[in-house]
């Protein structure tokens, strides 16, 4: 019973913050049409002639996304793969505790390196004027997606059994060959949830994206443009605008919209997980 109350609280606190967006973000269409709010480009709130398009915004937060899992799903996985199937136990218990520190350190603390060190190198090496944009922000979102990757990756490894492994090994292939063809193919629903996860925390996270992206509110034309993602525009404007004006209205609107991808997200890698659990 104590549980069933737990996970029944859960939803009601679930219910209530997307009420909660819904009705405030609702009023935004009364002054806004919906098809200028989701195909627009031009997000403009303050101008004497003001845009409300979210879809630069909704893009650029994709393309810091993708950015970070194109980095953080090889590392992770291999990671993941070094610490199940070739580490030793000794430096897994030195290895598994640092990344789980990686993943308690502040989101703020990782856009501050965004800044002053990662920024800096990314201008001298191609030679920009400065580093913050899509590829800073997707490092730093690898980064900071790692430790899940890593973590739900290794247990998905962990868990294959091990006869599938023996009968690799018996049938003459190398440790190599067993864990590309034979371990991570069992495991690859496992992987899959992890990446998912990895992607809803990528997606939802704000302070990295607002330090180290650059906050210009445009459609990214390359890896070396400076964006600003969704959940950054709502933390830079939704402290100073006026309240119950339209602007207001429409921070709401777009966190309703943040908050269906990553819930579509976490969906479907908690759907994923159930599936490689059954699988087990």
């Amino acid at each position: 019973m104590f549980f069933l109350l737990n996970g029944i609280l859960a939803i009601i606190v679930l219910a209530g913050i997307f009420y909660l967006l819904l009705s405030e973000g609702l009023p935004t269409f009364e002054e806004v049409s919906i098809r200028e709010f989701f195909t627009s480009f031009r997000w403009n709130p303050t101008s004497r002639n003001p845009g409300y398009g979210i879809l630069s915004l909704v893009i650029s937060t994709l393309a810091v996304t993708i950015g970070a899992l194109l980095f953080s799903v090889p590392v992770g996985i291999a990671a993941a793969a070094y610490l199940a199937e070739v580490a030793r136990p000794k430096e897994r218990e030195i290895l598994k505790p640092v990344i789980e520190i990686l993943a308690s350190i502040p989101s703020v603390v990782i856009g501050f390196l965004g800044i002053v060190l990662l920024g800096p190198i990314i201008a001298r090496t191609f030679g920009l004027s400065n580093g913050l944009n899509v590829i800073n922000g997707s490092i730093l979102l690898g980064v900071m997606a790692l430790p899940t990757i890593i973590s739900i990756s290794e247990d998905a490894i962990s868990a294959v059994p091990k006869e599938y492994k023996e009968a690799s090994l018996a049938l003459g292939t190398n440790r190599w060959h067993t864990l590309v063809k034979v371990t991570i193919p069992a495991a690859l629903s496992g992987i899959t949830a992890a990446i998912m996860l990895g992607m809803g925390r990528a997606i939802g996270e704000t302070m990295a994206v607002l330090m180290a992206t650059g906050n210009a509110p445009a459609v990214p034309r390359s890896i070396f443009s400076s964006i600003r993602t969704m959940t950054a525009t709502i933390a830079i404007e939704l402290g100073e605008v006026p309240f119950n004006t339209t602007h207001y209205h429409s921070l709401f609107a777009i966190g309703a919209v943040l908050f269906v991808m990553t819930f579509l997200v976490n969906l479907v890698s908690d759907l994923v997980l159930h599936k490689y659990g059954e699988g087990e």
